[in-house]
């Protein structure tokens, strides 16, 4: 189908809204369809190494389990030589990818990072950097003076491939005042990507689910993302990231139901037609969920990550990663086909 075509016969927001509401196979044959016309049964994965270098941060998400405060009372900050003998280590096992994100720490601040990174890419220039969410951007600006675009420009001079999708939590500014007040804006999020995409360079985007919002937030923020991506198409994947509810001051009473994740799994794949790629991020809704989002549109489970610190500070079983070879047994006996690929979706290998 062509991508006019595509456009012309996309889901309004009502329509997209009501998806919600079909019977659960259904609405994932409809999914599955869209998702064997783009990908077939390939599931793509890749080796990456999560590096969370502080968690000392100024602002103070009710979400958030990562960042100290007085139900994590153990603050850090790694010095650029333990993150440096971590790539090491991870090179070493294969990673192909690094993910550097982190709290907002005035310590650990602009030229800590912009020096880190250029010390990454000159001991290791094929290994992908991605780093620095939105919401690292925007307190970077803020606490310097700088503009987004400065701060974007140093980025890709010092060796930043590409930029992950965290901060955009959900982009109903009502809601962001309650869950993450004072952090980037949903408007501003969406103009750092827009910038960092006219750089000609890529990025994720996710949303954060299962906690206060309503289905109708979902949709209005996915109808955001299919906008930005319309003018930009910079978005390599969209990533639904399920809320953890352990460790933090939301107190949400009701948690959301395998039904409803699978829900907005669907519903993603069928309303964000011109982002390919749909990730079930099985550090947040357990590998088992994961693997069966494969027949409701996703297409991408991120990778084995080796380590991770900052979903697991809230319960998410995720601190070591995951062995790789589990990770591709358990596609394949999903019924799927597991490609590692690079972080920008080239195809590097077949596992079989």
């Amino acid at each position: 189908m062509r991508q006019k075509d595509k456009i012309m016969n996309r889901a309004t927001e009502i329509e997209a809204l009501e998806l919600y509401d079909k019977e659960l196979l259904a609405l994932g044959k409809i999914a599955d369809l869209i998702r064997i016309n783009q990908h077939g049964k390939k599931t793509y994965f890749n080796i990456n190494r999560h590096i969370n270098p502080t968690n000392i941060c100024k602002d103070i998400c009710l979400f958030c389990a990562y960042s100290a405060n007085r139900k994590n009372p153990n603050p850090y900050t790694m010095s650029h030589e333990q993150i440096l003998q971590i790539v090491k280590e991870s090179v070493a096992n294969g990673a192909k990818e690094v993910h550097i994100v982190s709290a907002h720490n005035a310590d650990a601040g602009l030229d800590w990072y912009i020096d880190l990174f250029a010390k990454i890419k000159n001991i290791y220039p094929d290994l992908h950097i991605k780093a620095l969410t939105a919401a690292e951007v925007h307190f970077l600006s803020q606490e310097y003076g700088r503009s987004y675009d400065e701060i974007l420009d140093l980025m890709v001079e010092s060796g930043v491939d590409s930029m992950p999708g965290g901060g955009a939590e959900i982009f109903s500014e009502s809601v962001r005042d309650v869950i993450c007040k004072g952090k980037v804006s949903s408007s501003e999020w969406l103009q750092i990507h827009k910038l960092w995409h006219k750089r000609g360079k890529k990025s994720n985007a996710t949303m954060l689910f299962g906690h206060i919002e309503s289905r109708a937030d979902r949709i209005d923020h996915m109808m955001r993302l299919r906008e930005l991506q319309d003018e930009t198409g910079g978005f390599n994947c969209f990533i639904p990231l399920v809320y953890q509810s352990k460790n933090n001051y939301l107190n949400v009473k009701k948690f959301i139901t395998a039904d409803e994740i699978l829900r907005t799994m669907a519903v993603s794949r069928i309303v964000l037609d011109n982002i390919p790629n749909l990730k079930a991020y099985w550090v947040t809704s357990t590998i088992n969920l994961a693997l069966l989002s494969q027949e409701f549109g996703a297409n991408d489970l991120d990778g084995t990550l080796m380590r991770e610190s900052i979903n697991s500070a809230a319960g998410a079983d995720s601190a070591d990663g995951i062995d790789l070879y589990e990770l591709t047994h358990l596609i394949r006996d999903s019924g799927f086909i597991p490609i590692e690929r690079d972080s920008l979706y080239k195809e590097l290998k077949t596992w079989t």
